[in-house]
């Protein structure tokens, strides 16, 4: 870790900041602060904390902490409201993105422990790739909470970072993993500042997608990701998500495709159909599945279209149907027969299928 300078002089601009922004946090902020204190990055590292209206008593030990850092050479920023209620985690993140000086920001999350190697090795990273999101692999803490998850986290080959952005998890490299240079950052735009309810780090990813940025990810695990209920992921509504993915697909994937199959002909499959504009429905030449019960079917009509008469979709075989395909069932990553079956195509994802579930 560098030296710390001269208490008395201003501190020059960080090569690295640490952005955290904390919400009663109180039960895990020791060790996740002790994490930055124990970071063998040798250039310059600021700590950005904004504390959104805490209650308990999260100042007290960022104040206790600000010292030990300081004689580290870490440059601490605190800032915050004492507001009743808090403004939300996408404020919390732009406003200790502004108050903080650093050519890069690394995104900590307060119940969140870095190992020791994160900023050295993300900074690295981000070095080669100016204009990417950089994300790494996670050990989760309890080890056994969202386990298909986890493996989905960690187990994505490098093209599956930009092929697999539109499924249920979200961003392919998750929010608390994120690094990236603040002028990317900048160039991208804030986060959402809806507050609770609101997926601000789906959004942004979005938006850096939309802006040609990449995605990549250091595969090593460089954090502990804690799952627990009071984190902020849990205010956000399925259906909000839910709702945000269906349009950033029909944005930009189905586009490209003048007809395509939705591979699942029950829940999930009808309910994609259904949340799609008309003009991506006409798209829609089948549903396919590999249950025989619901192929006899023989077709799908949605009785609440507008058209008439109203649209009758074939049901077929997979192995009848064509692609590309838009697949809403779910992968857990360890091999199975729907895992044989997409392989036994020989199809290349992102060409001619894409995941959604």
């Amino acid at each position: 870790m560098q030296c710390p300078g001269n208490s008395s002089a201003p501190n020059p601009p960080a090569l690295v900041s640490v952005i955290l922004p904390v919400h009663n946090a109180e039960e895990w902020l020791d060790e996740c602060l002790k994490s930055v204190l124990q970071q063998d990055f040798e250039g310059s590292m600021e700590l950005s904390v904004f504390d959104d209206a805490s209650k308990d008593k999260s100042m007290t030990i960022i104040e206790r902490w600000k010292g030990k850092l300081e004689s580290a050479g870490i440059s601490v920023v605190i800032g915050g409201h004492d507001s009743p209620f808090p403004r939300g985690v996408g404020y919390s993140k732009n406003k200790a993105v502004a108050q903080s000086s650093g050519s890069y920001l690394c995104f900590l999350d307060s119940d969140d422990v870095m190992m020791p190697q994160r900023v050295r090795l993300q900074h690295q990273a981000a070095e080669q790739h100016p204009t990417s999101i950089i994300g790494c692999q996670v050990r989760r803490d309890p080890p056994d909470s969202t386990a298909r998850y986890t493996r989905w986290i960690n187990q994505l080959v490098p093209d599956q970072l930009l092929t697999q952005v539109f499924t249920s998890h979200g961003p392919t490299v998750i929010m608390p993993t994120w690094f990236c240079s603040r002028a990317w950052f900048s160039h991208v735009g804030l986060f959402d500042e809806g507050g609770q309810g609101v997926p601000e780090d789906l959004l942004f990813f979005y938006e850096h997608l939309r802006k040609g940025g990449g995605v990549v990810r250091v595969d090593q695990s460089l954090l502990i990701y804690r799952y627990h209920l009071h984190a902020a992921t849990h205010s956000v509504l399925e259906t909000t998500i839910w709702t945000h993915r269906v349009r950033f697909l029909e944005e930009q994937a189905l586009p490209h495709w003048a007809a395509f199959t939705i591979w699942n002909a029950g829940k999930q499959g009808r309910r994609l159909y259904r949340s799609l504009t008309t003009a991506s429905q006409r798209k829609v030449v089948a549903f396919c599945d590999i249950d025989e019960n619901k192929i006899k079917k023989g077709f799908y009509c949605h009785e609440d279209a507008q058209e008439r008469p109203k649209p009758r979709i074939p049901i077929l075989h997979f192995r009848a149907a064509q692609p590309p395909f838009v697949i809403c069932v779910k992968l857990d990553l360890t091999g199975g027969e729907f895992e044989d079956n997409l392989r036994s195509l020989q199809l290349r994802e992102g060409q001619d299928f894409l995941h959604f579930s």
